[in-house]
């Protein structure tokens, strides 16, 4: 039998199991989460530095997640294969609450410029949406790659959105564009808050915000669908018309 030699527990997961509903519970840990910096490994699996101030965060928030009722538990961890410990210690540096941001977002998270933009195949308006947001708001330098929904592991750096268990994505009654105008503290601008209610209503079809715009934009982009197979040019066209968009707000 091989021994492997100790090793120090250099980091602490969060694992968590929360009701599907009321969804403002989910919603609530997950902002919680956002805050305090941790980063997602799996789905409901969070970890951080093993640092005090790590452990108080975790233990205080598994607490509320026990009261609300959910289940939660905090354990020391380090990691033998599957991830580096540098690739963690970067994802940690990125997910860093009040970090500025490159772009236009002086607040909230930060990334460097230049990072790979995940998302699966076939866009339409809130992936068209977001990857505009990125390129304008988030990093100027952005790559993107379209990929099949499920199944794809994510090589170091990349940065998943909209698609199962990535770093940004549905969150609540939130959809993906909305809910990085928050992580990258962008909801100040109210050209940017209009756009986004026009994304919303088209994308979880709720009619939530009931712009008069709605109607056109989505006939735009359901155009935009049709007639471009290709999702690299379908990003080319959302992007001059979500910029038009934007500014037509922002000069109102």
């Amino acid at each position: 039998m091989t021994e492997h030699p100790e090793r120090d527990a250099r980091w602490l997961l969060l694992i968590h199991q929360i009701p599907p509903k009321p969804d403002y519970f989910r919603v609530k840990v997950r902002r919680r989460l956002q805050r305090i910096g941790a980063v997602p490994l799996k789905n409901s699996v969070y970890v951080l530095p093993n640092t005090a101030e790590a452990l108080e965060d975790f233990l205080w928030l598994s607490q509320e997640i026990h009261a609300d009722g959910g289940e939660a538990l905090v354990t020391e961890a380090s990691f033998v294969a599957g991830i580096t410990d540098e690739e963690i210690e970067e994802m940690v540096a990125e997910r860093q609450p009040n970090q500025g941001s490159p772009g236009g977002a002086s607040g909230g998270q930060r990334v460097e410029p230049g990072r790979t933009w995940v998302t699966r195949v076939g866009v339409k308006v809130d992936r068209m949406a977001s990857a505009w947001l990125v390129k304008r708001f988030i990093d100027p330098q952005a790559r993107f790659k379209f990929v099949a929904e499920r199944g794809y592991r994510p090589e170091a750096g990349e940065l998943r959105f909209d698609m199962f268990e990535a770093e940004y994505t549905h969150e609540g009654s939130l959809c993906t564009f909305e809910v990085l105008v928050q992580r990258f503290d962008l909801s100040a601008d109210p050209a940017l808050r209009a756009v986004a209610e026009i994304v919303h209503d088209i994308d979880c079809k709720d009619e939530r915000f009931n712009r008069p715009e709605t109607a056109g934009v989505a006939a735009l982009v359901g155009a935009i669908a049709a007639h471009q197979q290709d999702d690299a040019q379908r990003l080319v066209r959302g992007e001059a018309l979500f910029g038009d968009l934007y500014e037509s707000f922002r000069t109102r």
